[in-house]
C-alpha cells in the first residue's frame, strides 16, 4: 500500500499507539481534514489482528460486503426475491465498487450507511411496518454514523433525497413518523463528543474567515468545516491539492461504474415511479437519491468516487428492470455481448502485440509520467503504454477468457443465465485486476523499499519531497522522518499548528545534516537523484536499494540492491 492507502493506515496505527482517538497525525504533524471512524475501525482491527497492511483493509472489505448483502435485502423488500439478489450482484460485481475500495477511503462505508437510511426512512413511513419506531431510530443511528465517515454530507445526502421525495410525493407530514427531535438528539449523541473534543483540543475554537495562507493556523473547527466543507464546494479550499473530473465525464464515467449492469439503464426508464405501492416507493426514492448526489456534485468540486453513495440507488433501479424483463432487457444483454466481444478481442490483441517484447526490471521501466493527472484518483491510468502492457500479459490473457466467457453466456443463453454469465465473468475479470495490481505493486508500493530500509544499519530516515508519494515507508517502518522540501498540500496546514514538530528541511538544512558524521537514508525518486547530486556530490550517495523508479540512498557506504 502507498499514498492514501498507508496514510490512513499509519493514522490509525499512531491513535492506537498514542492513546489520542481524537487528533490524527501524520508524522507528528496534525492532520485535520477527515473525520475519525475509519481509522477508529482500522485501529480496532490493529487491536484484535495486529498491526498489517491486511488488517488494515478489513473495515473496507467487511463495508464492501455489507453494502452489497444490504442491497439485496432491500430490494428484495421492495421488489421481490429475484430483483433483489439482482440489485445486490450489481452491487458486488460492478467495476466501480471494485476500483474504489481498492483505496483505503471511507465512501464504501457511506454507501452502506445512507442505503441503510434510505430503507430505514421508507419502512418507518410505510404503514404496513410493524415496527416503524426501530426503523426511525435505525435511521437516525446511520446518520449520526455517517457525520463520523464523511462529515456533513453524510447527513446533508439521505436528509435532502428524503425531503425531495416527500416534496413529490406531497406527504407534508409523514416527517413526525421520523420522531425528529428524538433523533436530533441521537445524532448529537453519537458524532458531538468527537467534534466538542477535537475542537476543544485544537484551539482557536470559533473562526469565520473565508482565506488561508501558508503561515496561518485557525485551528481543527475552521479546517474540518469551513474550509473542507463549504470552501472545498466552492472550489476555494486551502491548500489547493486536488482536481475535479469535468461535469460531463462525471456523469458519463457512470457508464463504467457501473458495467456491465449499466447496459440496463435504458429498461430503467420503462419503470413505474408512481408511489402507489412498495417497488414504485423504492424506485421514486432511488431516483430523488441518485439525482440529488449527482446534481451536487455537479456544482462541486468532484473525484471520480465521490458518487459512491448513489451506487445501491442505481443498483436497486437496474435489479428491478433486469427483473422485469422485456424487450429492453434483452436489447441490453445484445449489447453487452457485443461489448464484451471487443473487449476481449481488446485484450487478446494486446497480449499478442506484447508477446516479444522484452520486460526488464519492473514496470516502472516502461510506464510515462504525467503528474497533473496524479490529482484524480485514476491518474495513473494516463501512465500505460504499449511497452508498459508487456508486463501485464498474464493478466490480459486473463481478462481475455473472462471477457470471452461473458460474451458467449450473454449472447446464447437467457436472459437469467446471461445475467450470471455476466456476474461470473466480472469475478474472473476482477482477478485478471487483481494479478495487474500486483505487477503494479512495486511501482504503487515502496514496500520492498522499507524492507531494505528495515535490514540495513540503524540510520535517521528523510524522506524527499511529498509525504504522500512514500507514505508506505512509514507504515511498513513504522518510522517517523524529516521532510526535504515537503511542507505542502496536505501537511502544510497542521505544520503551522501550536507545538507542530520541526521536521521540515530546506536544501541547505539538507545538505548539512547529509555531510555530517552521523547515518542517513534518503528515499527519493530517480528524477531526484541529479539534484541531489548538485547538492553534495555523486560520492556521497550511496544507493541502498532501487524499486519502482525509486531509491534509497545512503550518505555512508552501503551494500547496494536492486529489488
Amino acid at each position: 500500500m502507498d499514498d492514501v492507502d498507508a496514510v490512513q493506515a499509519q493514522i490509525a496505527r499512531n491513535m492506537l499507539t498514542s492513546g489520542d482517538w481524537v487528533t490524527a497525525r501524520l508524522d507528528g504533524v496534525l492532520y485535520l481534514e477527515k473525520a475519525p471512524l475509519i481509522y477508529w475501525a482500522m485501529a480496532i482491527c490493529y487491536k484484535i489482528f495486529g498491526v498489517h497492511d491486511w488488517s488494515a483493509r478489513i473495515p473496507v472489505v467487511v463495508s464492501a460486503i455489507g453494502l452489497a448483502w444490504l442491497t439485496a435485502a432491500f430490494g428484495m423488500w421492495a421488489f421481490g426475491r429475484l430483483a433483489g439478489f439482482y440489485a445486490g450482484l450489481a452491487t458486488s460485481t460492478c467495476v466501480g465498487l471494485f476500483l474504489f475500495t481498492r483505496i483505503q477511503i471511507p465512501d464504501v462505508m457511506v454507501a452502506a450507511a445512507m442505503a441503510l437510511s434510505m430503507w430505514a426512512f421508507l419502512r418507518t413511513i410505510d404503514y404496513d411496518e410493524p415496527h416503524p419506531q426501530w426503523w426511525a431510530f435505525l435511521f437516525w443511528v446511520s446518520l449520526g454514523t455517517s457525520l463520523l465517515l464523511k462529515s456533513l454530507i453524510g447527513v446533508v445526502f439521505p436528509v435532502a433525497a428524503c425531503v425531495v421525495y416527500l416534496l413529490v410525493t406531497r406527504q407534508y407530514r409523514v416527517w413526525k413518523q421520523l420522531r425528529p427531535l428524538t433523533g436530533l438528539l441521537i445524532v448529537i449523541a453519537i458524532a458531538a463528543p468527537w467534534h466538542i473534543l477535537a475542537t476543544l483540543r485544537n484551539p482557536p475554537y470559533f473562526d469565520l474567515t473565508l482565506h488561508s495562507a501558508p503561515g496561518e493556523y485557525h485551528g481543527f473547527l475552521w479546517f474540518f468545516v469551513m474550509n473542507e466543507q463549504v470552501l472545498r464546494f466552492l472550489n476555494l479550499r486551502y491548500p489547493r491539492d486536488y482536481n475535479t473530473v469535468p461535469r460531463v465525464w462525471f456523469w458519463l464515467f457512470h457508464l463504467i461504474w457501473l458495467f456491465p449492469w449499466s447496459v440496463y439503464f435504458p429498461a430503467v426508464a420503462r419503470l413505474s415511479f408512481r408511489p402507489t405501492d412498495r417497488a414504485g416507493k423504492t424506485r421514486l426514492l432511488a431516483l430523488c437519491w441518485t439525482g440529488f448526489v449527482l446534481v451536487f456534485f455537479t456544482f462541486s468540486t468532484t473525484q471520480e468516487y465521490y458518487s459512491m453513495p448513489c451506487y445501491p440507488a442505481l443498483a436497486l433501479l437496474l435489479g428491478s428492470a433486469m427483473a422485469a424483463g422485456g424487450s429492453w432487457v434483452r436489447w441490453g444483454t445484445r449489447v453487452l455481448a457485443v461489448i464484451l466481444a471487443g473487449c476481449a478481442i481488446a485484450a487478446g490483441t494486446l497480449w499478442f502485440l506484447t508477446r516479444g517484447l522484452a520486460t526488464p526490471g519492473d514496470i516502472s521501466s516502461a510506464l510515462s509520467s504525467n503528474p497533473g493527472a496524479y490529482t484524480l484518483s485514476l491518474g495513473h491510468i494516463e501512465d500505460l503504454n504499449l511497452n508498459s502492457f508487456a508486463y501485464l500479459r498474464a493478466p490480459l490473457l486473463a481478462a481475455a477468457i473472462a471477457f470471452l466467457i461473458g460474451a458467449i453466456g450473454t449472447a446464447f443463453a437467457t436472459s437469467r443465465r446471461a445475467f450470471l454469465a455476466a456476474g461470473v465473468m466480472m469475478v474472473l475479470f476482477f482477478q485478471a485486476a487483481r494479478m495487474a495490481l500486483v505487477v503494479f505493486d512495486p511501482y504503487l508500493s515502496s514496500r520492498p523499499l522499507a524492507e531494505a530500509l528495515l535490514r540495513a544499519p540503524e540510520g535517521k530516515l528523510i524522506v524527499d519531497h511529498h509525504y504522500y508519494t512514500f507514505s508506505s515507508v512509514f507504515f511498513y517502518t513504522n518510522r517517523d522522518a524529516w521532510l526535504l522540501n515537503g511542507r505542502f498540500n496536505n501537511l502544510v496546514y497542521g505544520s503551522y499548528a501550536p507545538g507542530a514538530p520541526d521536521i521540515f528541511l530546506n536544501d541547505a538544512q539538507w545538505r548539512e545534516l547529509w555531510l555530517g558524521p552521523e547515518r542517513f537514508y534518503i528515499v527519493a525518486s530517480l528524477p531526484a537523484r541529479a539534484r541531489l547530486e548538485k547538492l553534495v556530490g555523486a560520492d556521497r550517495l550511496n544507493t541502498l536499494a532501487e524499486s519502482g523508479g525509486k531509491l534509497i540512498l545512503c550518505n555512508q557506504p552501503v551494500q547496494s540492491s536492486r529489488l
